[in-house]
């Protein structure tokens, strides 16, 4: 067959094909659940921040996006559970290449990523988000920072209970770990 009658086809196949055009920004298009997009920092369910401030995420990541200043906690002035917290966070969206090590770095699961992928925007010092952009919105329930720890006693309630039961208060049952391990098929 000629090469010019296999194009000819080609083009005429295409007219009957779905057309796969998106309204966007009235509709936008739907993401993968395991979508790498705009980092979160998470809170506990009290309302104190997950993060310590230990800036291991800043040394996992290999496009030397992000900045972490670490503060102490006192009693007065409480922002997590542990001695420490993040002072200052930020996350420089015009050097991220969204790889996910930050994530698979942080020892108290405080940085997760979402699902949004709408970061373009006019200014580069606009892409450089602050912990105050960065940070989980107070869901019903939670109280603004700083305040006293609320879940217990010590950060080892914080962090050792919500790996058995999340989002468990001080008092409640908690289940223990038997040790038997449940194999499927």
């Amino acid at each position: 067959m000629l090469d010019w009658a296999k194009g000819y086809g080609l083009t005429f196949a295409a007219i009957f094909q779905k057309v796969g055009t998106y309204q966007y920004p009235e509709k936008g298009k739907p993401v993968e659940a395991r979508y790498h997009g705009r980092h979160v920092l998470n809170r506990h369910p009290d309302g104190l921040e997950k993060c310590v401030g230990c800036e291991l995420c800043a040394w996992a990541c290999p496009a030397d996006a992000i900045y972490v200043e670490g503060g102490d906690n006192t009693e007065a002035q409480r922002y997590s559970p542990g001695e420490r917290y993040g002072a200052v966070y930020q996350i420089n969206y015009s050097r991220c290449i969204f790889c996910g090590l930050c994530i698979e770095a942080c020892p108290t699961r405080s940085l997760t990523m979402s699902n949004s992928y709408e970061l373009a925007l006019d200014n580069r010092h606009d892409l450089i988000f602050t912990k105050e952009q960065l940070l989980a919105p107070l869901l019903p329930g939670m109280e603004q920072p700083p305040h006293e720890m609320r879940l217990g006693d010590n950060e080892k309630d914080y962090y050792i209970g919500a790996m058995t039961n999340p989002g468990a208060s001080k008092g409640a049952e908690r289940p223990q770990w038997t040790g038997v391990v449940e194999e499927t098929e």
